[in-house]
């Protein structure tokens, strides 16, 4: 497969906006001859709502978006500076502000908090540094952790009752494992929700697929489709040829609807394709001269029946990509780095809601949730907008 992607030419077909489900658009609709197109989005500066108790994010790792359109993210206590942020947490306190949220907090589409858990429980070990959140088809809560011994993952109800421990915690890496993993950085589901495909991840370098209902180990595949290998491969060098196994982290694993897998390589700043036994298909380079944290963080599809669109979280070059899902052409992209509304500081995690809108997390010193609102379709005259701001009403 190259890696070269050509410009889709000639005249876009007249294309119908067709209502879906609770009111979600498809996205679809009429374009000037030779016009790109895209999802447009406008930032909501007044979502979420305040928390309360004096409560306040630490490193935002993970966010789902359930049936109901509610928000869950999922975020790191271990994550404040003692002195200038939790002063209330201290002994003795130092002020009156601020206090570590709960670990996952839930939030209803206006922004209201509505549900909050998380942390160590009965019957489970929950991660030394929990890590990702995903919402599976049956409204179940699932996390892994990228910390050191974090080789399992958990499934919670959506109030937080366990429902399964997944792999045995404490151990080593090792992508030939099929008892534990390797510091798991996400897990995504099929359109059935029967099979949960794992980001595996930080320690190990693959992706592994589990039984949703059991947890029973079903297969697993390397960068490439190839066996996967432990062996560190260095740096990553632009100049060199392409790293046939992937780097850690490995960053998300997404299946869509049409049964293809696509991948976060992170480091090696790269998207790979598979079908869902491993068989490599495709792949696309983003911004390829990234060092460091590398450019594909993770991936949420648009919510029209083809999933026509992509959308990419870089969290090092602060920004999100909108890219055309088959042809894995960037058409666009939103966002700077920053700390006001529309910026990212570390974009980590991405997912949309039924009504195509886009919600995003922030790592590292960023610590925040933010709503991109869906505005239809628009087209493409940058490739690369900045902060999507609120267009003054007329």
């Amino acid at each position: 497969m190259t890696l070269t992607r050509k410009l889709l030419m000639g005249v876009t077909m007249v294309g119908l906006i067709v209502v879906l489900g609770a009111g979600s658009e498809l996205v679809q609709r009429s374009a000037i001859a030779g016009q790109t197109m895209a999802p447009m989005f406008e930032v909501d500066p007044f979502w979420p709502k305040p928390l309360p108790n004096h409560w306040i994010l630490g490193s935002a790792v993970g966010v789902g978006v359930d049936s109901r359109d509610h928000v869950f993210i999922v975020h790191r206590q271990t994550s404040f500076n003692e002195r200038t942020e939790i002063g209330a947490a201290t002994d003795p306190p130092t002020g009156e502000c601020c206090l570590p949220a709960p670990n996952i907090l839930e939030f209803d589409p206006e922004g209201n908090l509505v549900g909050h858990w998380g942390g160590p429980g009965e019957g489970y070990t929950w991660p030394s540094s929990n890590h990702g959140l995903t919402i599976d088809p049956k409204d179940n809560v699932w996390i892994g952790g990228n910390g050191r011994g974090d080789s399992h993952v958990l499934k919670f109800t959506r109030d937080g009752r366990l429902l399964l421990q997944i792999g045995l915690p404490g151990m080593e890496p090792d992508s030939s494992s099929r008892e534990h993993f390797g510091r798991v950085a996400k897990i995504s589901f099929d359109a059935t929700g029967e099979e949960a495909y794992l980001a595996d991840g930080y320690g190990n370098k693959r992706v592994a697929v589990i039984d949703a209902d059991t947890g029973e180990f079903k297969r697993y595949w390397g960068a490439y489709g190839n066996e996967p290998d432990d062996a560190d491969l260095g740096r990553y060098d632009p100049d060199a040829p392409l790293a046939q196994q992937f780097r850690n982290p490995v960053h998300c694993a997404e299946p869509s609807d049409d049964g293809l897998v696509y991948v976060c390589d992170r480091p090696n700043d790269r998207v790979q394709v598979f079908t869902a036994d491993g068989t490599f298909v495709d792949e696309v380079l983003i911004a390829p001269r990234t060092l460091g944290d590398g450019s594909t963080w993770d991936i949420a599809f648009s919510r029209d029946p083809e999933q026509k669109y992509l959308y990419l979280a870089d969290g090092k070059n602060m920004k999100v990509y909108i890219i055309e899902r088959k042809t894995l052409e960037v058409l666009t992209s939103f966002g700077d780095g920053g700390r006001q509304p529309g910026q990212f500081f570390a974009v980590h995690s991405i997912a949309t809601d039924s009504q195509g809108n886009i919600y995003t997390t922030e790592t590292y010193e960023g610590k925040r949730l933010q709503k991109f609102v869906y505005k239809g379709l628009g087209p493409v005259t940058k490739k690369d907008q900045g902060p999507p701001w609120p267009r003054q009403q007329q």
